[in-house]
């Protein structure tokens, strides 16, 4: 028997008056809409000081955004043949990013020059990217549930495996010892890591998981399923503590916020929830036009980068959103 390594729990100090300060913080928050990409924007993600915002879009690049300069300065990286579906940045520097796309490769990028650094090719349709916490390997989902997991020294393929179920999101432990899959049978496979070596699954959700996020201080587990329920886990029992069940439609993406006190989750509702996660209570909504695709916490501060099948007052896609929540009072 295999056994995960105990972590701290996190014991319930939020009063209510503190979830009403949320409450507050929220509703004095501000939004700002960022354009550059030509098709639709599927993912997000902030680099580890939280100064950059990369997003990735159909329209086969990345962009990196200085997020705080007056009007959301960008930089574009071309190299894909294909939609950019994920992307993540490095745990290690801040200037190291990795793209995940269609057309079968993965590239890893120098943002500061917008120039390809590494090119490491698939056998399949890439959907699904992360960086380890120790920042020595990528790995990489397909279409076909296929994972690769890439050793970030010499960029090559050091371990793969073909999974017989649907392989969706995946997130690590703290350590980077084990990593959660997300199955299309409503399970988490918890899965040695780097070996890819099956220690055993847990029944989660009654429909396909989709996404999934760990908490900053590597407590939680939160997973959304297309049964538009998010489950939270305290993953060193593999516990489900919590269930977050406002939604109507599948849940597509889950982010924690830099002190893991709130999670935002985001579906094809024409809304995103951000909801207090010691207590479940809802914190504020933010209204959309269209299904989101993507949602990220700022790792420093409460910010929410957004992005999904909206369009602009021309019909034009790929728009990208934040939303700053208030300081505390």
């Amino acid at each position: 028997t295999v056994l995960l390594p105990a972590v701290a729990r996190s014991q319930p100090t939020m009063s209510n008056a503190v979830v009403k300060e949320y409450i507050a913080m929220a509703e004095r928050g501000t939004s700002r809409t960022l354009s550059g990409h030509r098709k639709k924007v599927h993912t997000v993600a902030w680099n580890r000081s939280g100064k950059r915002l990369a997003t990735g879009s159909v329209d086969a690049t990345a962009r990196v955004w200085q997020v705080d300069h007056r009007h959301g300065k960008d930089s574009e990286l071309k190299g894909h043949q294909g939609s950019v579906d994920q992307l993540c940045w490095s745990p290690l520097h801040d200037d190291l990013l990795a793209t995940a796309s269609s057309d079968k490769s993965v590239i890893a990028w120098d943002t500061r020059a917008a120039k390809v650094q590494h090119t490491v090719n698939t056998n399949g349709e890439n959907i699904n990217i992360g960086w380890s916490p120790d920042g020595k390997y990528v790995m990489v989902g397909d279409k076909n549930d296929e994972l690769s997991v890439i050793d970030t020294c010499s960029w090559t393929v050091v371990h793969k495996r073909t999974f017989d179920t649907e392989v969706n999101e995946f997130a690590w432990d703290k350590d980077g010892n084990v990593v959660f899959l997300m199955l299309g049978n409503g399970h988490i496979d918890v899965v040695k890591f780097p070996e890819l070596e099956s220690l055993f699954s847990v029944p989660a959700h009654p429909a396909n998981i989709y996404c999934a996020d760990r908490s900053p201080e590597g407590t939680y587990l939160a997973v959304g399923g297309a049964d538009a329920h998010v489950s939270l886990w305290d993953y060193s029992e593999m516990i489900c503590v919590r269930t977050f069940g406002r939604m109507e439609w599948p849940v597509r993406t889950v982010s924690f916020s830099h002190d893991g006190d709130l999670l935002a989750l985001a579906s094809e509702d024409l809304e995103i929830e951000i909801a207090h996660t010691g207590t479940g209570h809802m914190v504020h909504r933010i209204a959309c036009n269209a299904p989101t695709n993507s949602v990220a916490w700022n790792p420093r501060k409460p910010v929410l980068a957004y992005a999904g099948d909206d369009k602009d007052d021309k019909g034009h896609y790929g728009l990208v959103h934040i939303f700053s929540m208030a300081n505390k009072a």
